[in-house]
C-alpha cells in the first residue's frame, strides 16, 4: 500500500470515528435542553440510548484504526 493510500484510509477511519462523537455531543445537548425546559423524560432517555450506541460505534471505529496498523 502506498503512503497516499495509507493516508486516505487513515483519514476515512478517523472520519468514521469522528461521526459518532458528533452525534454524542448533539444528544448530550438535547438532554441538557430537556432538563432545562422540563420536557418529557422519554426524550432524555432516547438521547441517552443514542449516546451509548454512538460510544460503542466510536469504540469500534477506533479499534479499526488500531487494527489497520
Amino acid at each position: 500500500m502506498t503512503s497516499d493510500n495509507q493516508t486516505e484510509q487513515l483519514n476515512k477511519l478517523v472520519h468514521d470515528a469522528r461521526a459518532p462523537l458528533n452525534r454524542i455531543s448533539m444528544n448530550a445537548e438535547l438532554i441538557k435542553l430537556v432538563l432545562e425546559n422540563d420536557m418529557p423524560k422519554e426524550k432524555a432517555l432516547d438521547a441517552l440510548d443514542k449516546i451509548i450506541n454512538n460510544c460503542q460505534q466510536c469504540s469500534e471505529s477506533l479499534q479499526k484504526i488500531t487494527d489497520s496498523k
